[in-house]
């Protein structure tokens, strides 16, 4: 950071620096933090339009509260770059999302100030609750918060915590951070009022004063609770909240710092759940992310003065836009296809779609649960529901997954985006799993593509079926094989050799990292065979091969505990063929945040090492003990 530049900041070492401020140095303080994040995303990339949005509301929690004493746990995590940067990572910012660098997301190794780790959204209230019962089951004085983004009020889980925690006598503090809506002049002043009214000493002792005596008169108890909440009503949207068991607060200016500390500081003292309602804007203080906070939400490099993104230019389509395309010609030919999203319209590809289709697509925000349930009703009344979906997402409905649709045998297609390793999100976000959580359940098919091309094949393949299927594909570019506008189904269970070798070795490939595993054929005179198929496994090629074989590996980017090569074996030791098997996947561990290719590097899934293992397993530790038989 350049030295003088950012005079307060510079004297920020932890949230207990900037408790001993002033009201004009923390609106100072702020202005510097919103332009060191600036300057500071600028070089490198990452969250941004979130984070901007809560640069006040950082300042005046850590000024108020005695963290990490007090827990604060921030849902989702693109709101605390501002976190980070109060509680001692300033200098390490710019290493954000990199290889070695800070995490994406508030994580509990990284800080005592980080109280939970919030890769996924709608988690922050349960954990904050869990926190706060704790300490009053072990009598310690302290207040837990939950500051919880308007979007991620939308998962369900968050109302379940919310009606639990209404029903505890429990020191919790939930905030909203309502960053999709402003506030006008008038009812924004006279809001902030009754906000400081409603958080003070005198209105919350006259109302739990006066509901111990008018508990001994239920009628007058019945209308002044009316009485009460009408007042509230006419200028509060809290009753839903009061009703769950919180005391209300709000809606106030979460850029207005005297009255976020002020408020904060009535809340602090008040026992039982609370509940404070803050708006904000998404980009505050940066024009042209305020004026498109979606296309800012996690940008690349830009230049800060004229509002620039960098972008590489690509040499050939996303996966997503593959599928985009893909969906659009779908939606074109059939009628009945209907696209579904958790809110991951622009990630998943879906802007187009949702452009040309609006009465075929829904986004029915981060509710993957609800998303994949209702994809089922559609189903069950003929239409072909498509849920476009992030692998790490579908994790989160994997009850309705087996419940809802396999077991009802339903027609519903998961296009699941960042499968694999995606980079800079991190472990939260990584697609390890979708393999092994989805070859298991019953009436299930699996595919895997290895270039783009046969990602829309097996896409259309999956609307010709008649019951579930998922095509999983990653994060980025493919090979930039030739894409056919022509889309015919592929045979159910079948894969195709890409190298017909002689030396006894058989490489099983799924998916995208078939490049390595060519590469190890030619090097090594090997089979090699794109599989296409994880269920049902092509039984006929693997049975052919493994019979005249000398060796078998399998290859995917998927965790190995499980797997597709998982899959293999237990084919093999089923038909009680018995030769050496070499399973490359990832490993029993959570791959960090870096880039793509660091991910890949690490997972030892990129393909020269993929070529290098398997060339080294094959002449360390098969020959050998083939020349020893012999």
């Amino acid at each position: 950071m350049e030295t003088g530049r950012y005079p307060l900041l510079e004297r920020i070492g932890s949230p207990e620096d900037l408790r001993a401020l002033a009201l004009p140095e923390l609106q100072q303080l702020a202005g510097e933090l919103r332009q060191f994040l600036i300057q500071t995303v600028a070089t490198r990339g990452g969250h941004f339009a979130a984070g901007l949005g809560t640069v006040e509301l950082t300042v005046a929690l850590h000024h108020v509260l005695d963290t990490p004493h007090d827990r604060i746990v921030w849902d989702v995590g693109h709101q605390a770059y501002p976190h980070k940067v109060l509680s001692g990572r300033r200098e390490r910012l710019e290493s954000i999302k990199q290889a070695g660098g800070l995490a994406p997301f508030p994580n509990r190794s990284e800080s005592l100030y980080d109280t939970f780790g919030t890769g996924h959204s709608s988690t922050s209230i349960s954990a904050a609750l869990g926190m706060a019962i704790a300490a009053s089951s072990k009598g310690e004085q302290r207040r837990a918060v939950a500051v919880i983004g308007d979007g991620a009020m939308s998962g369900g889980m968050a109302f379940e915590a919310l009606n639990h925690a209404g029903t505890l006598p429990a020191n919790l503090l939930v905030v909203l951070n309502d960053n999709d809506m402003s506030i006008s002049e008038g009812v924004g002043a006279l809001s902030q009022y009754f906000a400081r009214v409603l958080s003070g000493r005198f209105y919350s002792t006259l109302r739990a004063g006066g509901k111990k005596v008018l508990s001994q008169m239920p009628t007058m108890r019945e209308l002044a609770r009316r009485s009460e909440e009408h007042m509230k009503g006419m200028v509060l949207p809290g009753t839903m909240f009061e009703e769950m068991g919180f005391n209300y607060i709000g809606p106030i200016d979460g850029h207005d710092l005297k009255t976020l500390v002020a408020t904060l500081r009535n809340i602090r003292d008040l026992k039982g759940p609370q509940f404070l309602h803050v708006v904000t804007r998404k980009g505050k203080g940066y024009a042209p992310a305020e004026a498109d906070p979606i296309k800012w939400h996690g940008p690349g490099p830009f230049d800060p003065e004229s509002g620039t993104i960098f972008k590489e230019k690509a040499t050939s389509p996303t996966y997503s836009q593959v599928f985009g395309d893909w969906l659009c010609d779908m939606a074109d030919a059939d009628e009945r296809i209907v696209g579904i999203t958790p809110a991951m319209r622009e990630g998943s590809g879906l802007v187009e779609f949702s452009r040309r289709f609006p009465e075929r697509y829904y986004d029915v925000a981060i509710a993957e649960q609800h998303a994949v349930t209702f994809a089922a009703g559609l189903a069950c009344e003929g239409m072909k529901p498509v849920v476009a979906i992030y692998s790490t997402f579908l994790q989160r409905a994997y009850d309705q997954l087996i419940h809802d649709v396999a077991l009802q045998n339903l027609p519903v297609v998961f296009a699941l985006d960042r499968a694999g390793l995606v980079g800079g999100d991190g472990a939260t976000h990584q697609g390890s799993f979708d393999l092994s959580f989805l070859r298991c359940i019953p009436n299930m098919v699996v595919m895997a593509p290895s270039d783009e091309n046969e990602c829309r094949q097996m896409l259309y393949t999956a609307t010709t079926l008649q019951g579930p299927s998922a095509v999983r594909y990653p994060r980025g570019t493919g090979p930039g094989a030739v894409i056919q506008k022509e889309m015919a189904a592929l045979p159910l269970g079948r894969s195709v050799t890409k190298r017909e070798g002689r030396s006894g070795l058989v490489i099983l490939s799924f998916g995208t990292v078939l490049p390595g595993a060519l590469a190890a054929g030619d090097e090594l005179d090997a089979t090699v065979i794109d599989m296409r198929f994880v269920k049902p496994l092509d039984h006929e090629a693997i049975m052919l091969h493994a019979l005249r074989a000398r060796g078998i590996v399998t290859v995917e980017e998927n965790a190995v505990a499980g797997g597709a090569g998982a899959a293999v074996a237990e084919l093999l030791l089923a038909a009680d063929i018995t030769l050496p098997h070499l399973m490359i996947g990832i490993a029993d561990r959570f791959i960090e945040h870096g880039s793509r290719e660091d991910n890949l590097s690490a997972a030892g899934l990129d393909a020269a090492a993929v070529r290098a293992r398997i060339c080294t397993w094959w002449q360390q530790h098969v020959l050998p003990h083939q020349r020893a038989l012999a």
